[in-house]
């Protein structure tokens, strides 16, 4: 019994470690929301005879068709004036940027820089990720310093590197003085005694990106039909859930759900910017960032908060050998890379058609 006794002990001491870095992988995981259970194909036979375990698609769900907040109803008088802002270059200071500027909706909301020019030519310090999906997240930004897509609009007007604009007054000032937006904002929010605020401006936007989403074949395929995803997706699919892809990139959105540090198993090359110890002033913040969408990630490129990747299969390297400890064979790294095309979701073309400005009587895009 003592040597049974002794033989258990040395095997629970050599496993302690690995439960233990097990919970930290998932404890890194701050302020995640509950996922949501995807029932699993009625036929599983396609999964089978890839090995893969239907049941671990519970891990996962279809898009929603739009994604609302409880805080922030949906109006089509709302959206109509958010579609506006998002596309008008007057609310920098130099009427030369818009949101559609770095958040281009007809190329899956990028603009395809390591870093968006912004006022007079200035590099941002981060790359701008897709808009699409994104209302869906638990928090706004690489840092998480906004709380939802109504907060996170306002920041970029104001940035200096970014829109440029003073201060909430001159923006409120802008708006007031163009023809056409008081009524539009009045529509909006006809409850408000003075409807033209900056913080209506963030509400508007808001309501516009909440209708930004993209189902895909994946949708599809989590809804029960086995033919939405053919053999190699298929098998980068047990590839992407066997390595451990998934305990970061999970959920409707496979991503936006929590942070993790960059960098978890070798260190991250770029160590400029810190994540959200810049924000918390925390030590154990250090190279936290929030985890990013893999939806549309095919079209998003380059890739992560430094815009360090420019390929999909470099990133799917980096991602193995930084937050994995893997180096991944050229066939785990394609088979993965065609599943993830099969995230790549179908553009809303009417809905993000640039409109007509309060003003001016002419479509302002941005640049392309």
């Amino acid at each position: 019994m003592y040597r049974i006794n002794r033989a258990f002990s040395r095997t629970l001491a050599a496993l302690l470690p690995l439960l233990a870095a097990c919970q930290r992988q998932d404890g890194i995981q701050q302020q995640q929301k509950p996922i949501a259970a995807a029932a699993a194909p009625a036929d599983s036979g396609a999964q089978a005879s890839h090995d893969f375990n239907p049941r671990l698609l519970r891990r996962f769900s279809p898009v929603r068709a739009s994604i609302e907040s409880p805080e922030h109803p949906l109006t089509a008088d709302k959206i109509a004036l958010g579609r506006a802002l998002y596309f008008d270059k007057r609310l920098s200071k130099n009427q030369d940027v818009s949101c559609n500027s770095c958040h281009q909706l007809d190329a899956y909301g990028v603009d395809g820089e390591a870093t968006s020019l912004g006022d007079k030519g200035q590099r941002g310090g981060r790359n701008s990720p897709t808009v699409y999906n994104a209302a869906g997240y638990f928090a706004q930004f690489w840092d998480g310093r906004a709380t939802d897509v109504e907060q996170q609009a306002k920041g970029p007007i104001l940035n200096p590197k970014e829109m440029a604009m003073p201060s909430p007054d001159a923006v409120v000032a802008r708006l007031k003085a163009i023809s056409g937006y008081r009524e539009l904002f009045s529509k909006a929010f006809p409850d408000a005694a003075e409807p033209v605020t900056y913080d209506n401006v963030g509400v508007a936007i808001g309501a516009f990106e909440r209708k930004l989403v993209t189902p895909s074949r994946w949708d599809k395929y989590l809804s029960g039909d086995k033919h939405a995803l053919h053999d190699e997706e298929l098998e980068g699919l047990k590839v992407f859930t066997n390595v451990g892809c998934m305990v970061c990139h999970t959920g409707e959105f496979l991503g936006g759900t929590s942070y993790q540090r960059v960098g978890a198993v070798e260190p991250w090359p770029n160590q400029a910017d810190s994540g959200r110890e810049g924000l918390t002033k925390n030590a154990a913040d250090r190279m936290m960032f929030k985890v990013p969408t893999l939806r549309n990630i095919q079209k998003t490129a380059p890739y992560f908060h430094d815009g360090s990747a420019k390929t999909l299969d470099q990133a799917v390297r980096m991602m193995g050998k930084h937050q994995l400890g893997l180096e991944l064979s050229d066939n785990e790294v394609s088979a993965i890379v065609a599943w993830l095309g099969s995230l790549t979701g179908e553009l809303p073309k009417a809905y993000i058609a640039a409109p007509v400005l309060p003003g001016t009587g002419v479509a302002n895009k941005g640049p392309t």
